[in-house]
């Protein structure tokens, strides 16, 4: 027997129909091994010593693989062919070394870049060893990322309280999005002013020409700033005579793109398509997985991670061939289009993205994918085709007009497709068309030089100077990769990472920094200035291929960065709070307070008059509050131009909003503002009610919008939807820490945007419940017994009837569906009887929470694990672990 070891299970299903019953093929799930979210899994004191643990959800696979390796002939590991792939491996083969499972067995990696019947039997054939090279890279990078987190998010927790976390690419990537955001804050528009002049040739035929010239000066884009210059050029220009003083006429072709990279692909599916980047990797990992194909499974593109531009030579002459017979040969190049690949480490640039068999067309596809899925891959399809395709032919003309008096001079330009080539196919979307000033399909009317002009009319049109666009997906990738900031594999991480922690959000697909990614890009900028520069992200970039490249030892890399940092970290310690303020303030203060219209930032406390506004620190992160407090006590949340009127909230940084009592208790109920966002609350905390009930607002409410009657029916969550109509068990609905959701039996569904916990029925319910793949078997009803309902349904050990909280097993002499009201009676009678269920079970006393206070001393590794409750702060040191 031979063991093939890939990721996914999708990508095993795949393999498993090439290959033949000596292989069984199974999967890891991803990584099957990481470094515990807590002090001392990287010990720079120990030489980098990293402590491994089997993630939980993977000791399932683990025990699978190995009882599956025992006595087999041979292991392959056939992940991914990148460095996170070859890392999988590693600790594959790592873990079942460490359990004794590889004894006799050869172990062997084989990479494919596509998954196709032909490139895995090629890859089984000619198998290599791991490279170890490309482990340490892995390795390097998981340490870099593990110290900057669990080095820098504590001092970020310390000395800017109300931050979540830094990380070493992620904090690079939130700066450029916070500079741009200043630099559109700074913007001061102008006004300016063009003049466009139509003319009519002697064939009668009209063009417009724009002014350039103006009494023998050039004029700038700015040179024109008032309607009142506007007027005076216009009336220069009338009355004049006018001749084609200069014609240019040339032909250009315009080349094709190259294939898709990952980070090109990312970027035109978010222009093209709508997609984020998360998504588009979603839709490129079921593609090249596999996709059946009615008796045949196939992975229909290319491994989807790469900088790579190059095609392989077979993919090119079938691309070629398929564009002769659909396309024709004038739109055939004499030869193949080659492209270089710019990929940095030549160990890790795979082919570009491409279908496996461009025979596939998208439209024979589509019957066997989704929506978004075709739509993909219809994209990939076009621009692998493209690529190999013959340039398209243009004509450009551009004419000078001028005034007999020299008064004047204008100049028109155009331009017109002779032949389409490759734009047949394929034209890739700018992220801002309006800048374009592309000229395809304006076609200047026939004329010749010297040819005498009617002068029709005039027209000034104002305009002013726009500010940089905010950042979108696919402008925000490709800044990172001009950078060379990240890799690949990392770019939609890094970006749902930034979103994940509430230091950015998207609107209208753009990029707009919260107030808290402002305060951590200012914290990092001015006592961590080199950590977060573009070029010594860029640096460590290369340093981490070179590790790839075998041309520098990892642990090289990782001493030379820790020395440094840790250096800079040791810096803070003394670090006051109020250095931290004025560097906050100093730096922000435009933002927080902008200038009124005689220039001046308004800072004056609207309570006492004579203090001075400014950013201060508490308990739940940065607000803004009067100098001369204690003596002035006005606060006010962190929103832009200052009153807190954009979410509702200004009237809560001095304390909670009564909104009522409650009917029921005669308690308060109120509004308050929290840590992780606005809540309601019953009552007040005290002695006898540590744990005053609390509702957070659901996504999309408007705090200042809450009335006591929607305060109510929060605090009643959850609530009672109505009974399932097949197995008449009680839907409920609630709020839970991932948001609203419905509840049926054990199972929980989320409910969608656009859907109200507080009012959704019944029919939305079911219909929600039945088109959830958790809910896949749903109990059926079968009767009543004793006033209640009995259920029959397939839990995870197998088929079972239920009566309240009575469960009992279906005998496997009984078939599921065929189970009458009066066997499921005796089913239930007799479990009663056997576990006594009908006594009343003893009361639980509540285990006491252990209080110890935890040391601050370095953690030592410890032999034997325990199963502490995550603190608030461990959860988010679990995030700062992590960065890609």
């Amino acid at each position: 027997m031979k063991v093939v070891v890939v990721e996914s299970p999708a990508k095993a299903k795949t393999i498993n129909k090439y290959l033949g019953s000596d292989y069984k093929v199974l999967a890891s799930y991803g990584h099957i091994r990481d470094l515990p979210s807590k002090d001392g899994s990287v010990d720079p004191e120990a030489d980098f010593a990293m402590i491994w643990e089997a993630q939980p959800r993977a000791e399932k696979q683990i025990k699978e693989i190995a009882s599956a390796v025992k006595g087999a002939e041979s292991l392959y590991l056939a992940t991914d062919p990148d460095r996170e792939g070859e890392a999988i491996s590693w600790h594959v083969q790592n873990v079942l070394s460490d359990r004794k499972a590889l004894k006799g067995v050869d172990v062997k990696r084989v990479v494919f870049n596509e998954i196709t019947k032909r490139a895995v039997l090629d890859a089984i054939d000619n198998p290599r060893d791991l490279d170890q090279d490309l482990v340490d890279a892995y390795l390097a990078r998981r340490a870099l990322d593990y110290l900057v987190g669990f080095t820098l998010s504590p001092v970020l927790w310390r000395k800017l309280p109300g931050s979540r976390s830094a990380g070493r690419v992620q904090s690079v990537a939130l700066r450029l999005i916070c500079e741009r955001e200043a630099e559109i804050e700074a913007f001061r528009s102008d006004e300016y002013w063009t003049i466009d002049a139509t003319f009519r040739t002697k064939e009668r035929k009209n063009f417009v020409a724009r002014l350039t010239h103006l009494d023998g000066e050039k004029l700038e884009k700015l040179s024109i700033g008032t309607e009142a210059a506007a007027k005076a050029a216009v009336e220069r220009l009338e009355g004049g005579s006018y001749t084609v003083r200069s014609l240019e006429k040339k032909q250009t072709k315009r080349n094709p793109y190259p294939p898709f990279t990952t980070s090109t692909l990312q970027q035109e599916a978010s222009r093209k398509l709508g997609f984020g980047a998360s998504r588009t990797m979603q839709l490129a990992q079921k593609l090249y997985e596999g996709i059946d194909l009615g008796g045949e499974t196939v992975g229909l593109i290319t491994y989807m991670r790469t900088d790579g531009v190059q095609l392989s030579q077979e993919a090119v002459f079938a691309i070629r061939d398929d564009i002769g017979k659909n396309f024709g040969d004038r739109y055939l190049p004499n030869s193949p289009r080659m492209y270089k690949n710019k990929a940095k480490n030549a160990q890790e640039a795979h082919e570009a993205i491409r279908p496996t068999d461009v025979r596939r067309h998208p439209k024979q596809m589509a019957a066997h994918l989704d929506k978004d899925m075709a739509r993909l891959y219809e994209l990939i399809w076009k621009r692998s085709v493209a690529c190999q395709m013959a340039s398209a032919e243009l004509d450009q003309t551009t004419a000078i007009i001028g005034a007999a008096d020299k008064r004047a001079e204008l100049r028109a330009t155009g331009s017109i497709i002779t032949f389409d080539g490759f734009l047949k196919l394929y034209q890739e979307t700018r992220d801002d068309p309006a800048q374009d000033g592309d000229e395809d399909g304006k076609l200047l009317p026939a004329m010749a030089e010297g040819e005498a002009l009617a002068h029709d009319k005039t027209e000034p049109e104002q305009h002013f100077t726009q500010p940089p666009p905010r950042y979108s997906e696919a402008s925000l990738v490709k800044k990172l990769e001009e950078l060379g900031i990240g890799r690949p594999s990392t770019y939609a991480s890094i970006l749902q990472v930034l979103q994940d922690r509430n230091y950015v959000r998207l609107d209208k697909r753009r990029f707009i920094p919260e107030d808290r990614g402002r305060l951590v890009t200012t914290f990092l900028s001015n006592f961590f200035t080199r950590y977060v520069q573009y070029n010594f992200t860029a640096e460590m970039e290369d340093a981490l291929d070179n590790i790839a490249e075998g041309t520098i030892a990892w642990k090289k890399v990782l001493q030379d960065f820790w020395q440094a940092f840790h250096a800079a970290v040791d810096n803070t310690k003394d670090l006051k709070i109020s250095d931290v303020l004025n560097a906050l303030d100093e730096e922000l203060g435009p933002h927080f307070f902008p200038v009124d219209e005689n220039g001046e930032s308004v800072r004056a406390c609207p309570t006492c008059s004579n203090g001075r506004l400014g950013l201060k620190l508490g308990k739940f992160g940065a607000f803004i509050g009067c100098s001369n407090y204690p003596e002035c006590k006005y606060t006010r949340q962190m929103t832009q131009a200052g009153d807190g009127s954009e979410d509702g909230t200004a009237d809560l940084a001095n304390g909670p909003k009564i909104l009522g009592q409650d009917p029921a208790t005669g308690l308060d109920v109120s509004l308050r503002k929290g840590p992780y966002g606005t809540y309601v609350q019953l009552g007040e905390k005290t002695d006898d009610n540590p744990k005053p009930k609390r509702a957070s607002l659901t996504k999309g409410m408007n705090p200042a919008e809450v009335t006591l009657e929607t305060a109510l029916s929060l605090l009643a969550l959850p609530r009672e939807v109505g009974p399932d109509p097949e197995s008449g068990e009680i839907i409920l609905a609630g709020i839970g820490r991932y948001g609203p959701y419905l509840k049926i039996g054990s199972t929980y569904i989320s409910i969608p945007a656009g859907d109200d916990v507080l009012t959704i029925g019944i029919n939305r319910a079911v219909d929600l419940i039945a088109n959830n793949p958790k809910k896949k078997n749903p109990a059926k009803a079968l009767g009543d017994y004793e006033g209640k309902p009995i259920t029959v349904g397939a839990g995870r050990f197998g088929p079972y009837v239920k009566h309240q909280k009575i469960y009992a097993t279906i005998p496997k002499s009984m078939v599921p569906e065929e189970v009458t009201l009066e066997q499921a009676i005796e089913l239930i009678k007799a479990k009663a009887e056997k576990t006594g269920a009908k006594k009343a079970p003893a009361k639980k006393t509540p285990a006491k929470k252990a209080t110890a206070k935890k040391s601050a001393a370095k953690k030592k590794p410890a032999a034997k694990k325990t199963a502490a409750k995550k603190s608030a702060s461990d959860k988010d040191s679990a995030q700062a672990a992590g960065d890609d």
